[in-house]
């Protein structure tokens, strides 16, 4: 029998947000398709924490903040430095928030989409130069909030919007160069970040903010969260060469939540 073909071996794929749920699944994905995977991270701690529990070494890990655009370069040049290549860039640092229009601040909206867009888009600035010279993509992740407006998510919403249409943008100015720019756009995933919501502001009642999201599912009793391994297996297929036609496309993996937009 022969042995399954690993299209990933010995190229580089980047991932932000990789200590999260969503990142960490994604991370893992790779590494088990053979790719050189590098993380990034604000947390010293949880980046050992990460690339322990991936196998890989504390050298395929940069802690950085993707609201400093020169911490984006410093990245960029760092996975070069360090894997010479860089094959598919991965934006999956995210942050949530939410709450009446009324009663927010400038700086809740300056830290949602820094690290959301202006993140996001600098990352993608500095990695174009050499995503061109290996013929790589862009994945970054989106929301099903960047198809639908979700109420007292006026920030957030605004944010993701913004990434979908950095996607589109993007993959119109940088197909003639090879580069292939999808987003991905998950409903509520069964991570820690929906733990973080529902504690945050399900006001004392975490239980119930999670059963209120989930109303909002066609599946009705049985609707459940999407699960960290079922965006990583689209995010697998996207990137790879049997998707070469998709290019721009914002894609819905949220249950049907966003079928009627």
């Amino acid at each position: 029998m022969s042995k399954k073909v690993k299209i990933w071996q010995n190229k580089t794929v980047l991932v932000t947000g990789g200590t999260g749920g969503i990142g960490q699944a994604i991370a893992s994905s790779f590494v088990n398709e053979g790719a050189n995977v590098v993380v990034t991270g604000s947390n010293s701690g949880a980046l050992a924490t990460t690339t322990k529990c991936l196998g890989i070494g504390l050298d395929r890990s940069v802690q950085m903040d993707v609201t400093k655009v020169a911490d984006c370069e410093r990245t960029i040049r760092t996975v070069i430095d360090r894997t010479g290549q860089l094959d598919l860039l991965i934006n999956s640092a995210g942050v949530w928030t939410e709450g009446s229009s009324d009663e927010a601040t400038e700086a809740e909206w300056d830290r949602v989409v820094d690290v959301n867009l202006k993140g996001t888009f600098f990352m993608c600035r500095y990695a174009i130069p050499f995503l061109e010279k290996t013929g790589g993509n862009i994945i970054n992740i989106s929301s099903d909030a960047g198809i639908q407006g979700n109420k007292e998510a006026a920030i957030y919403s605004a944010s993701k919007g913004g990434v979908n249409l950095l996607t589109k943008s993007l993959a119109l100015e940088l197909a003639p160069r090879g580069i292939r720019v999808n987003a991905i756009c998950p409903g509520d995933v069964d991570t820690p970040m929906i733990e973080y919501q529902a504690n945050t502001f399900g006001k004392g009642d975490p239980d119930g903010y999670k059963r209120q999201l989930l109303s909002a599912y066609p599946q009705n009793k049985q609707a459940r969260f999407a699960k960290p391994e079922e965006i990583a297996a689209l995010i697998s297929f996207i990137a790879s060469p049997a998707a070469a036609p998709i290019t721009g496309a914002c894609l819905p993996i949220d249950f049907g939540l966003t079928a009627g937009s």
